[in-house]
């Protein structure tokens, strides 16, 4: 069974690696629970507590990263939208999120954390820029996946508790398992790099890690991909700096100043800052579309951890970064959220509780706005 949160872009490239897996003679399917590859034995180790602080050199899963910029302030994900213009288009573009077509005029989209404890939300690692690096095998994106980050050696710094452990990639599974995204963030703390890997999996049988794709990115700088390619996500954007984080949301920093990633269930093309296409739907918003929670809806009835969250989607609102479900926000696979706050909190506000800002708006360069028309690759469906 697919979760309702995974992004179904994801399906067919599954499902073609599962079939061509059981064609291979003398290979093991992974589909099962117990391949060796995917093992769940119950010596398996538990993983250590999010956010633990650890000496120096130590891998932290979830760590605390409250108290540093998150790349530059002028970043996309950084930017205030609060005075951005509406988009046009913004009343049509809701509508097509919350479902309405000419004979269901009432459809209604509610807001889902879709995140929260394991197997829920993607998780961060935390390590020292003296992890070793390795080689990870990229396929079908090869060609728009990087091998390395800028200026450091190639390789990931991917720590051996991600193929041992359960807890370190999106999903649960030790070594990431043989469905699902799959995505696996890694922060090197001391060089303040960030690297993240889609359909991540260690491949047994080659003693390789294998994935979909690969981006780096230097947390200190504004850099983007190249028109046209795309990330381990499929708007090319990087995934850390849009989720919604328990160091956040409970730490002592006065807010949070970025905005967060979210899906719906199609795509028509993208727009600054997004680089890259994952669909091609009539009607639907194009990748790096950016929605804003209304000033006027009343928050001050949350708990104040969830006003938090809420305030940040008025000041840096919401950036579409993938195909899934519609309204669905990204965050932290963490064992301290709690399902009992979010839920209801996230369930009391729709897609009709915000609007779309102006498409490609970008205050810091002109000439942005509107879908690019050049550059576009495959849709990763």
């Amino acid at each position: 069974m697919i979760d309702a949160g995974t992004p179904l872009r994801r399906l067919a490239f599954v499902t073609l690696l599962a079939l061509a897996t059981m064609l291979v003679p003398g290979c093991t399917n992974r589909g099962g629970p117990a391949s060796p590859e995917t093992s769940t034995a119950s010596d398996t180790p538990t993983p250590p507590v999010p956010g633990a602080a650890g000496a120096a050199g130590a891998v932290v899963l979830d760590e605390d990263e409250s108290a540093r910029q998150v790349f530059p302030a002028d970043n996309w994900w950084n930017l205030d939208i609060s005075a951005a213009p509406v988009d046009a288009a913004s009343s049509a573009y809701i509508a097509w999120i919350s479902g309405r077509t000419g004979t269901d005029t009432t459809a209604v989209r509610h807001l889902h954390p879709d995140f929260g404890p394991a197997p829920y939300g993607i998780p961060y690692i935390g390590v020292a820029g003296d992890q070793p690096l390795l080689p990870i095998h990229f396929s079908p994106y090869g060609s728009q996946s990087d091998s390395g980050a800028p200026g450091r050696p190639a390789g990931y710094p991917v720590p051996d508790a991600a193929r041992t452990t359960p807890g370190y990639i999106e999903g649960g599974v030790a070594g990431g398992g043989a469905s699902g995204d799959r995505h696996m963030l890694i922060i090197d703390r001391d060089h303040w790099l960030l690297f993240e890997t889609w359909a991540t999996h260690w491949n047994a049988t080659l003693s390789r890690w294998d994935a979909g794709s690969g981006a780096t990115w230097d947390l200190s700088m504004n850099g983007r991909r190249p028109d046209g390619w795309t990330s381990a996500d499929a708007a090319g954007l990087a995934i850390f700096p849009g989720l919604v984080r328990y160091d956040e949301v409970y730490g002592a920093t006065p807010a949070i100043r970025h905005a967060f990633r979210f899906t719906t269930r199609a795509t028509n093309g993208h727009v600054w800052p997004a680089s890259h296409d994952a669909g091609s739907t009539a009607g639907a918003p194009p990748m790096g579309t950016r929605l804003r929670l209304k000033s006027a809806v009343d928050i001050s009835r949350f708990p104040a951890p969830m006003q938090r969250i809420f305030q940040a989607m008025k000041t840096y609102g919401l950036i579409l970064a993938d195909n899934g479900t519609d309204m669905y926000i990204t965050g932290t696979m963490d064992a301290r959220w709690d399902n009992d706050v979010l839920n209801p909190a996230f369930g009391a506000l729709s897609a009709d509780d915000f609007e779309v800002i102006q498409l490609g708006w970008n205050p810091t360069a002109t000439g942005v706005a509107g879908i690019h028309a050049a550059g576009r690759s495959t849709p990763r469906l």
